[in-house]
């Protein structure tokens, strides 16, 4: 909860409630159409939404994308242009992010991702190398990002002490 202050004296906390989160990617302008196409068939993603702006990149002849809303499961994640103006959350691409996608079927997750451009980062590995004990295959799309291809996590109760 959040407490707010005003001349020393405490206000009434104030309970504050988030509806969602939803991770955004920046992708360079001329690649941001392929990347929602390679998340539509590497894994099936589903796009829900889109907004663009009619300011057009110099160098390109598309508007520029504000977002493409994508589903995974019941997740969310948003795609976007990277854009150079001081609106821009961010300025440039970066790869310091992963995502971890649960599935039963991780070989074929994998493949799937390949077969549309993605890179296999390593082996599928089981057990005490993977994440939560179960399987975990890791590739890297086109544009940097890891995904780990996971076993869905134990819960709580399934977990030995």
């Amino acid at each position: 909860m959040a407490t707010e202050a005003t001349n020393g004296a405490a206000l009434a906390e104030h309970s504050v409630t988030f509806m969602a989160l939803k991770p955004q990617v920046f992708v360079e302008a001329s690649k941001v159409n392929d990347a929602v196409a390679f998340y539509k068939a590497a894994f099936g993603a589903e796009e829900v939404n889109r907004v663009t702006h009619p300011k057009r990149k110099a160098d390109q002849e598309l508007p520029l994308l504000i977002s493409a809303e994508i589903k995974l499961g019941s997740s969310t994640i948003l795609i976007s242009d990277v854009a150079d103006d001081s609106t821009a959350p961010v300025k440039a691409t970066s790869t310091g992010l992963v995502f971890c996608l649960e599935t039963e079927d991780i070989d074929a997750s994998v493949e799937k991702a390949v077969k549309a451009g993605a890179v296999a980062e390593s082996e599928v590995t089981e057990g005490e190398g993977a994440c939560c004990g179960g399987r975990v295959g890791k590739v890297k799309d086109p544009y940097g990002i890891v995904w780990l291809i996971c076993t869905p996590a134990k819960k709580c109760g399934d977990v030995e002490a």
